[in-house]
């Protein structure tokens, strides 16, 4: 797997506010570069040194989620970070912070912060989790109740109700390459809607017209509602199915599976196998 990308501008101070930007593929544990300067009066280790680490909300009307925090021993991290956030600390000026296994729900604006009693820094960090084509599949996901109900919002949390997350036009390009053919408008991850065409007829993408992606446009995420495309990526477990001697309702094939040392599966699961 290839080794994280890192662009880092000059500026003179971490009391300035510097952009980094970082680049990874999913999966891969990366590192987000963040130092006291040389130039600042020296500390002895962390003691007295305050690091948080922030992700920057996308709007001004979110909260930003907090990632990690640290004073001298005592460290916490928070929400979906636990367990997948630690401070570098390779030496006392080093307030780097690795995350695990990054997906595509991480890419964002992170923010360092760094208090020592004497001069205080902040750092903006911008990490871009990137994917290969084969690391997984695109599905079209429409909820039970009917066809063309999710605005941008109820879109985003149902890929991730499936493991998944919405799908990218390049994943969506990639998959109709491949012969992906699906009549339905979806949401994608820049806020578009679009859909693969691969045999075109009247009610589905005009008979008039060759095969390709039919894009309604970038529309409005709160008011407009369609269907949504969601990327998985490959099972980190075995999708398989489970013998039993009767028909099950859905609670009995729930606990059969839990019985079994399993879950049941979810549909993205499914597409995943």
């Amino acid at each position: 797997m290839p080794a994280p990308r890192v662009l880092t501008p000059y500026t003179e101070g971490l009391s300035q506010q510097r952009t980094v930007q970082v680049f990874a593929e999913m999966d891969a544990n990366i590192t987000l570069p963040c130092n006291l300067m040389s130039h600042d009066p020296p500390t002895s280790g962390y003691f007295g040194v305050r690091v948080k680490w922030t992700k920057v909300a996308e709007d001004e009307s979110s909260l930003n989620e907090d990632v990690l925090l640290s004073m001298g021993f005592h460290k916490k991290t928070y929400g979906n970070f636990q367990d997948r956030a630690f401070l570098q600390e390779g030496d006392s000026e080093d307030a780097s912070l690795t995350i695990t296994s990054v997906s595509l729900e991480d890419t964002g604006t992170y923010r360092c912060e760094i208090i020592n009693g004497m001069s205080d820094g902040v750092q903006e960090i911008t990490l871009e989790v990137t994917h290969a084509f084969t690391m997984g599949v695109i599905f079209p996901c429409q909820p039970n109740q009917k066809r063309y109900s999710l605005n941008f919002e109820d879109a985003q949390k149902a890929c991730l109700d499936q493991d998944a997350v919405m799908a990218s036009l390049e994943q969506l390009m990639e998959a109709w390459k491949e012969g992906l053919h699906w009549c339905n408008a979806g949401w994608l991850s820049d806020g578009s809607v679009q859909y693969p065409i691969i045999n075109p007829r009247g009610p589905c993408g005009g008979s008039n017209n060759g095969p390709g992606i039919r894009n309604y446009g970038v529309r409005e995420k709160m008011i407009h509602t369609y269907d949504v495309y969601c990327f998985v990526t490959p099972l980190k477990g075995n999708f398989y199915w489970l013998v039993q001697p009767d028909r099950l309702t859905f609670n009995e094939a729930v606990q059969a599976c839990v019985d079994d040392g399993a879950m049941i599966a979810k549909v993205g699961h499914m597409f995943a196998a």
